[in-house]
């Protein structure tokens, strides 16, 4: 009898389970609804255009460098790549033997450069051409131990004795190779008018610091033509520009009534300045005793056409163009003194670089 009992009250908790799943009064249990694919794409879509709109600032704001010195280094001292201390300028015994030559990657009137490693580095060595032009080497290693800056190629050491410099190198090369630099495709990201105007911005930069350097006004004088001008600047591997070649800097004082000449020939040209030109003709032949001198204003007249070909022909540099047209124009004045000081145009250019910036950020911003 209990099993029986067991068996007849195991059989009612079954059939009360059932009934508990299978409800006998015709309700059914509501069923799981999935979303319609379009409900989650639309999902997708705001969330996407949310972290985009977040993104913005990062995305149309090149990349901003630290306005100091990133070495931080005393006189005398350098710092370079992924060195976390500061180390002394090389000695000649220490160039003699630490710095292996490569190859020839660059040869001018004053110097050669090398292609060359240091501790397992690669870094540039320059050697004196000629004798004829020691003064000139000389002064170039002068400039670069005093104007060492962000603006400025970072020296490593130098030898007198053996008319050796040595600099670190910068494998995008020249500031003349920049379209073609841009034009390979892991650059191409960069090749917009945002970027190519920080470029122009730090030409600038460059120019400003060198009339207001520590050692007083300088004067970029080698510049008698856009390749040449080109040719005394480097490209960075973080697309900024540093001047590398620093031979000819004549310095204007003009409390004591100093002012340059580049060079002793004369020179022709819609490039340079117009008081860069012999004055009285063709009737005259040219004599330097007879040339007049002139100020820093010879490299402000030069900064549209440098800066037109940093800016290049991309979507958007045309926008430029005329945003700084004025700025320009005022450059290119006939007479010196009317010109604008370097300080006024790269206020002007960042100026007109945040203007563009945020003008394309808030369109953008609508669009989503």
């Amino acid at each position: 009898m209990a099993g029986g009992l067991d068996f007849f009250q195991q059989k009612e908790i079954t059939e009360d389970n059932n009934m508990e799943k299978n409800p006998q009064d015709g309700r059914k249990s509501p069923p799981h609804r999935e979303l319609p694919p379009v409900v989650g794409l639309l999902l997708a879509m705001v969330l996407m255009n949310m972290l985009l709109y977040l993104c913005l600032d990062q995305f149309f704001i090149s990349p901003r460098r630290s306005a100091g010195d990133p070495s931080h280094c005393p006189y005398g001292y350098f710092r370079m790549g992924q060195m976390k201390n500061c180390s002394p300028w090389l000695s000649c015994e220490e160039l003699r033997t630490e710095v292996r030559q490569l190859k020839l990657v660059g040869e001018g009137a004053v110097k050669r450069v090398f292609l060359s490693e240091w501790k397992e580095r690669k870094v540039a060595l320059s050697r004196l051409t000629s004798l004829e032009m020691k003064d000139d080497f000389l002064h170039g290693l002068q400039m670069l131990k005093s104007l060492q800056s962000k603006h400025v190629v970072t020296l490593l050491g130098y030898c007198e004795d053996d008319n050796t410099i040595l600099t670190e190198y910068h494998p995008l090369g020249p500031l003349s190779s920049l379209e073609k630099t841009l034009n390979l495709s892991k650059y191409r990201n960069v090749n917009t008018w945002q970027h190519r105007l920080q470029l122009a911005t730090d030409y600038v930069g460059i120019i400003n610091y060198l009339h207001h350097s520590p050692r007083g006004t300088l004067v970029m004088c080698d510049s008698s033509d856009l390749p040449k001008t080109l040719s005394q600047y480097l490209l960075t591997s973080n697309f900024s520009i540093v001047v590398n070649d620093l031979d000819a800097l004549p310095l204007v004082n003009r409390s004591s009534g100093t002012f340059v000449k580049c060079g002793h020939r004369e020179l022709h040209g819609d490039f340079v300045a117009p008081e860069q030109l012999w004055p009285y003709g063709e009737d005259m032949p040219f004599h330097d005793d007879l040339m007049p001198s002139y100020d820093e204003k010879i490299d402000i007249w030069k900064i549209p056409d440098v800066s037109s070909f940093l800016l290049g022909h991309v979507e958007g540099s045309d926008m430029v163009r005329f945003h700084l047209f004025d700025i320009h124009k005022a450059c290119k004045s006939q007479t010196p003194a009317e010109r604008p000081t370097a300080q006024d145009i790269l206020d002007t250019y960042q100026k007109v670089l945040n203007s563009l910036r945020d003008t394309v950020v808030s369109q953008t911003r609508e669009m989503l």
